[in-house]
């Protein structure tokens, strides 16, 4: 079950990987990383996407 879609609000890209629950994160820079209590990696969010790809591009990759 694996979602991609952007969130115009924070610039980000939002990746689920799975359907747990978010227990905590972690900042990686240009991401955040989203853990289950168990540590499995639940979401990836890509910030400030609109500085290195176009919404257009994004929108012909994720089809």
């Amino acid at each position: 079950m694996k979602k991609i879609r952007y969130s115009p609000d924070a610039d980000a890209i939002l990746i689920e990987i799975c359907d747990r629950p978010i227990a905590f994160a972690e900042d990686e820079g240009q991401m955040i990383l989203h853990y289950s209590s168990s540590g499995e990696l639940v979401l990836i969010e890509i910030l400030d996407v609109k500085q290195f790809i176009s919404l257009e591009a994004f929108s012909e990759a994720v089809k």
